[in-house]
Protein backbone atom coordinates (compact mmCIF):
# COMPACT_ATOMS: atom_id res chain seq x y z
CA UNK A 1 0.00 0.00 0.00
CA UNK A 2 1.71 3.16 -1.12
CA UNK A 3 0.18 6.54 0.02
CA UNK A 4 0.91 10.15 -1.49
CA UNK A 5 0.11 13.35 0.81
CA UNK A 6 -0.35 16.51 -0.48
CA UNK A 7 -0.47 19.05 2.60
CA UNK A 8 -1.38 22.61 2.43
CA UNK A 9 -1.01 25.25 5.52
CA UNK A 10 -4.13 27.37 5.45
CA UNK A 11 -5.97 24.10 6.35
CA UNK A 12 -4.35 23.32 9.46
CA UNK A 13 -5.89 23.01 12.91
CA UNK A 14 -4.43 26.73 15.04
CA UNK A 15 -4.42 28.98 11.93
CA UNK A 16 -6.76 31.07 10.64
CA UNK A 17 -4.48 34.57 10.33
CA UNK A 18 -2.70 35.91 7.35
CA UNK A 19 0.16 36.63 9.66
CA UNK A 20 0.61 32.96 10.19
CA UNK A 21 0.94 31.76 6.75
CA UNK A 22 3.44 33.99 5.49
CA UNK A 23 6.93 33.85 5.64
CA UNK A 24 8.30 36.48 8.19
CA UNK A 25 5.32 36.98 10.16
CA UNK A 26 5.14 36.49 13.82
CA UNK A 27 3.10 33.10 13.75
CA UNK A 28 4.77 31.77 10.68
CA UNK A 29 7.36 29.42 12.66
CA UNK A 30 4.29 28.00 14.84
CA UNK A 31 2.18 27.82 11.86
CA UNK A 32 5.41 25.23 10.58
CA UNK A 33 5.17 23.51 13.84
CA UNK A 34 1.54 22.49 13.62
CA UNK A 35 1.60 21.85 10.08
CA UNK A 36 4.37 19.07 10.75
CA UNK A 37 2.30 17.86 13.25
CA UNK A 38 -0.27 17.12 11.46
CA UNK A 39 1.48 15.70 8.46
CA UNK A 40 3.21 13.51 11.04
CA UNK A 41 -0.20 12.24 12.30
CA UNK A 42 -1.34 11.27 8.92
CA UNK A 43 1.87 9.74 8.72
CA UNK A 44 1.82 7.64 11.72
CA UNK A 45 -1.86 6.71 11.11
CA UNK A 46 -1.14 5.76 7.32
CA UNK A 47 1.90 2.76 8.76
CA UNK A 48 -0.23 1.98 11.31
CA UNK A 49 -3.20 0.50 9.24
CA UNK A 50 0.31 -1.48 6.74
CA UNK A 51 0.98 1.44 4.52
CA UNK A 52 4.01 0.20 2.68
CA UNK A 53 5.42 3.77 2.02
CA UNK A 54 4.61 7.67 2.22
CA UNK A 55 5.78 10.45 0.16
CA UNK A 56 4.44 13.98 0.87
CA UNK A 57 4.16 16.91 -0.93
CA UNK A 58 4.93 20.19 0.40
CA UNK A 59 2.07 22.05 -1.30
CA UNK A 60 2.00 25.45 0.76
CA UNK A 61 3.21 29.03 -0.46
CA UNK A 62 6.82 28.49 -1.50
CA UNK A 63 6.84 24.80 -0.87
CA UNK A 64 9.32 24.72 1.70
CA UNK A 65 7.37 24.83 4.73
CA UNK A 66 7.90 21.13 7.01
CA UNK A 67 10.58 21.27 9.11
CA UNK A 68 12.59 17.93 8.01
CA UNK A 69 14.16 17.49 10.93
CA UNK A 70 11.05 16.95 12.99
CA UNK A 71 8.97 14.86 10.12
CA UNK A 72 8.27 10.80 10.64
CA UNK A 73 11.64 9.38 8.74
CA UNK A 74 9.44 7.03 7.27
CA UNK A 75 8.16 9.18 4.74
CA UNK A 76 9.90 10.88 2.11
CA UNK A 77 9.41 14.96 1.72
CA UNK A 78 9.11 16.68 -1.76
CA UNK A 79 9.33 20.04 -1.91
CA UNK A 80 10.69 23.69 -3.67
CA UNK A 81 9.03 25.66 -5.92
CA UNK A 82 7.99 25.41 -8.86
CA UNK A 83 7.09 22.02 -9.42
CA UNK A 84 5.34 20.99 -12.59
CA UNK A 85 2.69 19.47 -10.90
CA UNK A 86 2.34 22.15 -8.22
CA UNK A 87 0.32 20.82 -5.09
CA UNK A 88 -0.24 17.61 -6.90
CA UNK A 89 3.48 16.73 -7.62
CA UNK A 90 4.86 13.31 -7.14
CA UNK A 91 1.75 11.76 -7.36
CA UNK A 92 1.83 8.36 -9.04
CA UNK A 93 -0.09 5.09 -10.65
CA UNK A 94 2.32 3.27 -8.03
CA UNK A 95 0.21 4.96 -5.52
CA UNK A 96 -3.04 3.38 -3.73
CA UNK A 97 -4.59 6.62 -2.43
CA UNK A 98 -4.61 10.19 -1.77
CA UNK A 99 -4.88 12.15 1.20
CA UNK A 100 -5.15 15.98 1.14
CA UNK A 101 -4.21 18.06 4.42
CA UNK A 102 -4.44 21.33 5.84
CA UNK A 103 -6.75 22.06 2.86
CA UNK A 104 -9.10 25.14 1.94
CA UNK A 105 -11.78 26.82 0.58
CA UNK A 106 -11.76 28.50 -3.08
CA UNK A 107 -11.68 32.05 -4.25
CA UNK A 108 -14.61 33.73 -3.38
CA UNK A 109 -15.88 31.25 -0.54
CA UNK A 110 -16.73 31.94 3.21
CA UNK A 111 -13.91 29.46 4.18
CA UNK A 112 -10.41 30.53 6.37
CA UNK A 113 -7.95 32.03 4.10
CA UNK A 114 -9.93 31.10 1.10
CA UNK A 115 -8.34 31.19 -2.32
CA UNK A 116 -7.75 28.91 -4.99
CA UNK A 117 -3.90 28.17 -5.94
CA UNK A 118 -2.96 32.62 -5.24
CA UNK A 119 -4.27 34.69 -3.31
CA UNK A 120 -4.26 37.56 -5.81
CA UNK A 121 -6.79 35.38 -8.43
CA UNK A 122 -10.65 36.26 -7.98
CA UNK A 123 -11.56 33.17 -8.85
CA UNK A 124 -10.39 29.91 -10.94
CA UNK A 125 -13.22 28.16 -12.98
CA UNK A 126 -12.98 24.95 -14.61
CA UNK A 127 -15.95 23.85 -17.28
CA UNK A 128 -17.74 26.89 -16.24
CA UNK A 129 -17.81 26.16 -12.40
CA UNK A 130 -15.48 27.73 -9.57
CA UNK A 131 -13.29 25.28 -8.53
CA UNK A 132 -10.95 24.58 -4.96
CA UNK A 133 -7.22 23.38 -5.40
CA UNK A 134 -8.57 20.37 -3.96
CA UNK A 135 -10.87 19.67 -7.09
CA UNK A 136 -7.97 20.77 -9.49
CA UNK A 137 -5.86 18.52 -8.01
CA UNK A 138 -7.77 15.57 -7.56
CA UNK A 139 -8.34 15.56 -11.08
CA UNK A 140 -4.10 15.22 -11.32
CA UNK A 141 -4.37 12.38 -9.32
CA UNK A 142 -7.65 10.56 -11.43
CA UNK A 143 -5.57 11.16 -14.66
CA UNK A 144 -2.62 8.65 -12.80
CA UNK A 145 -5.46 6.12 -11.23
CA UNK A 146 -5.14 7.27 -7.80
CA UNK A 147 -8.74 8.14 -5.64
CA UNK A 148 -9.00 11.02 -3.03
CA UNK A 149 -9.37 8.99 0.25
CA UNK A 150 -8.74 11.91 3.48
CA UNK A 151 -9.27 15.27 2.92
CA UNK A 152 -8.58 17.99 6.52
CA UNK A 153 -9.47 21.60 6.28
CA UNK A 154 -12.16 23.65 7.51
CA UNK A 155 -16.20 22.78 7.53
CA UNK A 156 -16.27 24.67 4.10
CA UNK A 157 -13.68 23.15 1.90
CA UNK A 158 -14.72 19.65 3.98
CA UNK A 159 -18.16 20.03 2.90
CA UNK A 160 -16.96 20.79 -0.84
CA UNK A 161 -14.75 17.49 -0.53
CA UNK A 162 -18.10 15.20 0.43
CA UNK A 163 -19.83 16.36 -2.68
CA UNK A 164 -17.08 15.88 -5.42
CA UNK A 165 -15.11 12.55 -4.07
CA UNK A 166 -17.01 9.22 -3.34
CA UNK A 167 -16.15 7.92 -0.30
CA UNK A 168 -13.90 10.08 0.70
CA UNK A 169 -13.22 10.75 4.68
CA UNK A 170 -12.95 14.07 6.31
CA UNK A 171 -11.52 15.92 9.21
CA UNK A 172 -12.72 19.71 9.87
CA UNK A 173 -10.30 20.99 12.28
CA UNK A 174 -11.96 23.73 12.81
CA UNK A 175 -15.31 25.97 11.33
CA UNK A 176 -14.97 29.20 9.34
CA UNK A 177 -16.07 32.45 11.58
CA UNK A 178 -14.84 34.38 8.14
CA UNK A 179 -11.61 34.88 6.19
CA UNK A 180 -9.24 35.19 8.91
CA UNK A 181 -11.09 34.14 11.85
CA UNK A 182 -12.00 30.17 13.07
CA UNK A 183 -13.14 27.76 15.93
CA UNK A 184 -10.68 25.65 16.36
CA UNK A 185 -10.15 22.55 17.37
CA UNK A 186 -6.66 21.67 20.33
CA UNK A 187 -4.00 20.84 17.68
CA UNK A 188 -3.11 17.64 20.00
CA UNK A 189 -7.24 16.75 19.23
CA UNK A 190 -6.71 17.36 15.37
CA UNK A 191 -4.21 14.91 15.33
CA UNK A 192 -5.94 12.46 17.36
CA UNK A 193 -8.50 12.90 14.92
CA UNK A 194 -6.28 12.72 11.71
CA UNK A 195 -4.64 9.86 12.66
CA UNK A 196 -7.42 8.01 12.73
CA UNK A 197 -8.90 8.96 9.61
CA UNK A 198 -5.51 8.16 8.09
CA UNK A 199 -5.33 4.62 9.15
CA UNK A 200 -9.54 4.12 7.98
CA UNK A 201 -8.48 5.42 4.73
CA UNK A 202 -5.49 3.33 4.13
CA UNK A 203 -7.47 0.42 5.56
CA UNK A 204 -10.40 0.83 2.88
CA UNK A 205 -8.42 2.44 0.05
CA UNK A 206 -9.41 -0.55 -2.28
CA UNK A 207 -12.95 0.32 -1.82
CA UNK A 208 -12.33 4.18 -3.58
CA UNK A 209 -12.25 5.00 -7.28
CA UNK A 210 -11.04 7.64 -8.79
CA UNK A 211 -12.98 11.07 -9.88
CA UNK A 212 -13.97 10.69 -13.97
CA UNK A 213 -12.11 12.67 -16.07
CA UNK A 214 -13.80 15.34 -18.73
CA UNK A 215 -13.21 14.77 -21.85
CA UNK A 216 -12.04 18.71 -22.34
CA UNK A 217 -10.65 21.18 -19.06
CA UNK A 218 -11.98 24.67 -19.74
CA UNK A 219 -9.64 26.87 -17.48
CA UNK A 220 -10.38 30.42 -16.59
CA UNK A 221 -9.01 32.14 -14.37
CA UNK A 222 -9.46 36.16 -13.18
CA UNK A 223 -6.11 37.79 -12.92
CA UNK A 224 -5.72 40.74 -10.71
CA UNK A 225 -4.65 43.44 -13.15
CA UNK A 226 -4.95 44.01 -16.88
CA UNK A 227 -1.14 43.98 -17.60
CA UNK A 228 -0.89 40.78 -15.98
CA UNK A 229 -4.42 39.88 -17.98
CA UNK A 230 -2.16 40.86 -21.21
CA UNK A 231 0.83 39.21 -20.33
CA UNK A 232 -0.59 35.82 -19.35
CA UNK A 233 -2.69 36.26 -23.19
CA UNK A 234 1.17 35.85 -24.61
CA UNK A 235 1.03 32.18 -23.23
CA UNK A 236 0.55 29.55 -26.20
CA UNK A 237 -3.06 28.58 -26.07
CA UNK A 238 -4.33 30.62 -23.97
CA UNK A 239 -6.79 33.85 -24.70
CA UNK A 240 -8.27 36.77 -22.88
CA UNK A 241 -11.53 36.73 -23.05
CA UNK A 242 -12.13 40.12 -20.60
CA UNK A 243 -10.30 42.49 -19.26
CA UNK A 244 -8.24 40.24 -16.49
CA UNK A 245 -9.88 37.83 -17.55
CA UNK A 246 -7.68 34.46 -19.37
CA UNK A 247 -9.02 31.31 -20.83
CA UNK A 248 -7.66 27.96 -22.29
CA UNK A 249 -8.79 24.50 -22.93
CA UNK A 250 -6.87 21.55 -22.11
CA UNK A 251 -7.21 18.00 -22.10
CA UNK A 252 -4.75 17.42 -19.65
CA UNK A 253 -5.02 18.09 -15.53
CA UNK A 254 -0.96 18.55 -15.76
CA UNK A 255 -1.77 21.07 -18.32
CA UNK A 256 -3.83 22.89 -16.49
CA UNK A 257 -1.80 22.77 -13.48
CA UNK A 258 1.22 24.25 -15.52
CA UNK A 259 -0.75 27.70 -16.98
CA UNK A 260 -2.10 27.97 -13.29
CA UNK A 261 1.81 28.01 -11.93
CA UNK A 262 2.86 30.57 -14.63
CA UNK A 263 -0.05 32.69 -14.22
CA UNK A 264 0.54 32.66 -10.21
CA UNK A 265 3.97 33.97 -11.07
CA UNK A 266 2.64 36.73 -13.36
CA UNK A 267 0.00 37.67 -11.12
CA UNK A 268 2.33 38.03 -8.00
CA UNK A 269 5.17 39.99 -9.82
CA UNK A 270 2.04 42.18 -10.95
CA UNK A 271 0.81 42.79 -7.85
CA UNK A 272 4.42 42.77 -6.45
CA UNK A 273 5.19 46.13 -8.92
CA UNK A 274 1.95 47.76 -8.21
CA UNK A 275 2.40 47.73 -4.23
CA UNK A 276 6.07 49.56 -5.30
CA UNK A 277 4.28 51.91 -6.61
CA UNK A 278 1.67 52.55 -3.68
CA UNK A 279 4.48 53.05 -1.06
CA UNK A 280 5.81 56.05 -2.85
CA UNK A 281 5.20 59.35 -1.18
Amino acid sequence: MRVYISIDMEGVGGIATMDQVVRGGHGYPRSQRLMTAEANAAIEGAFDAGADSVLINDSHGTMDNLLHDELDPRARLIFGSPKLDCMAEGVSAEHDVAMFLGYHAAAGSPGVLAHTFSSHFYEVRLNGRPVSEAEVNALQAAAVGVPVGLLTGDDVICGVAEKAFPGVRTVAVKVAHGHTAADSLSPAEARRLIREAAAETVRSAGDLAPLPMPEALELEIDMPTTPAAELGEQIPGVRRIADKTLAATFTTPREVLGCVTVCYHLAADAMTSRMTLFGRR
